[in-house]
């Protein structure tokens, strides 16, 4: 049997570039190591990445911000919905006072024996802090960010669905869940994959809201990555999920840094399996040193460069 070894990355879709990159850099403190675009469509799209100090897998944080072309989404049920970052479990009280300073309304909560900070992207999209006790990823410490309280990484996904007893299924059947569901009020949650964290599944019952949008739109969750490590593995996994009758499920395609497929959930989440393989990795085109500094474009779009720098908005970033 193939296991997942834990997540990799989460994109979304957001608003506006520069209020994005304010976001995740100023406020939340983390690190800018890519600009790039859309590698799908004829239009021009950023697709900005945000890591912790060293570029984990399971600490990345991706968006496209799709406000510039008039293209909004509607957050509902059947759709991941919540981005769960990891911090340290004594720093709960510095965020809240850090968002508070900065404008960001949010609120403390306490689910399944973890403190929580819960609070909005400008575009809309739900995050939550989760106090974690021993994870050894290395925050980042920026703007005033200390490593006391820095951003470990990704602490899961969390998805609105219709049914949950669907997604339960898919858990065990597709991505090899392990260990206990745990439950408490509308929520349920499961791991997936090998590693101890970064891997947890949320699920809400909502049977409240109206259909979530799937496509791009701002103000919307569009995937969750998980880790496969390896292609072979990555292969192997494909073959399982779709034998387990999960068919809608693409071919593989090549985003520079890592190769991916994506599967549709029955709950509705876009699900990426996706390898960062030997001749990809944030540090493929910019050393590790300088990450995030230039515009990177894939080959195939390199004879398009002017043309897509004069169709989207100037960013300015710590690292320019």
């Amino acid at each position: 049997m193939t296991y997942l070894v834990g997540s990799h990355h989460v994109t979304l879709s957001v608003g506006r570039a520069q209020e994005d990159v304010d976001f995740h850099t100023r406020i939340l403190g983390m690190r800018f190591i890519k600009k790039t675009v859309l590698y799908d469509g004829s239009t021009p799209v950023y697709h900005l990445y945000y890591s912790n100090a060293d570029g984990d897998p399971s600490s990345v944080v991706t968006t496209f911000p799709w406000a510039q072309h008039g293209i909004y989404g509607t957050r509902g049920t059947n759709q991941a919905r919540e981005v769960l970052l990891s911090v340290p479990a004594d720093s709960l009280d510095f965020w809240a006072s850090r968002l508070t300073a900065h404008g960001v309304e949010n609120e403390q909560i306490e689910l399944f024996g973890d403190r929580r900070v819960v609070f909005r992207h400008p575009s809309g999209i739900e995050y939550q802090l989760v106090g974690s006790a021993g994870d050894p990823r290395r925050g980042f410490t920026g703007h005033g960010v200390t490593p006391e309280a820095a951003i470990h990484g990704i602490h899961g996904v969390g998805i609105h669905v219709y049914d949950a007893d669907r997604m339960v299924d898919f858990g065990n059947e597709a991505f090899f869940a392990r260990g206990q569901i745990l439950e408490e009020g509308e929520r349920a949650r499961f791991q997936v994959g090998k590693d101890d964290y970064g891997n947890w599944i949320e699920l809400t019952g909502n049977r409240t809201d109206e259909q979530g949008t799937w496509r791009y739109g701002a103000g919307t969750y569009h995937h969750f990555a998980w880790n496969l490590d390896t292609l072979a593995n990555q292969e192997r996994a494909k073959f399982e999920i779709e034998g387990a009758g999960y068919t809608d499920i693409s071919e593989l395609k090549d985003r520079t840094y890592f190769k991916s497929h994506y599967v549709r959930s029955p709950g509705g989440a876009l699900f990426e399996l996706a390898v960062t393989h030997d001749d990809g990795g944030w540090d493929c085109d910019e050393s590790p040193e300088e990450l995030g500094r230039a515009f990177m474009l894939p080959p195939q779009f390199e004879h398009e460069r002017e043309h897509i720098m004069s169709q989207l908005e100037p960013v300015t970033t710590d690292e320019d």
